[in-house]
């Protein structure tokens, strides 16, 4: 993991198209911005694990399905 500081109007840039700017420092909380183009994806970390958690179990529910209606039409 790379750390850096950066004090409130300071941005970090990933890659060529992604900057993360220090907007505000209030108490124990940081606001970002980011300015990324409209194709990258952006999540908290909370949401992202969640999305990956609902995704895997769709998967798994899909991966079900077909097995039962495999399992059916060699009957």
């Amino acid at each position: 993991m790379l750390v850096l500081k950066r004090k409130q109007g300071e941005a970090i840039h990933i890659g060529d198209d992604v900057t993360l700017t220090v907007l505000a420092i209030e108490g124990d909380q940081v606001k970002l911005g980011i300015d990324a183009p409209r194709h990258i994806d952006i999540h908290r970390h909370e949401v992202y694990v969640q999305m990956q958690v609902e995704n895997e179990s769709a998967r798994d529910s899909a991966n079900l399905m077909k097995q039962m209606l495999k399992n059916k039409s060699e009957a």
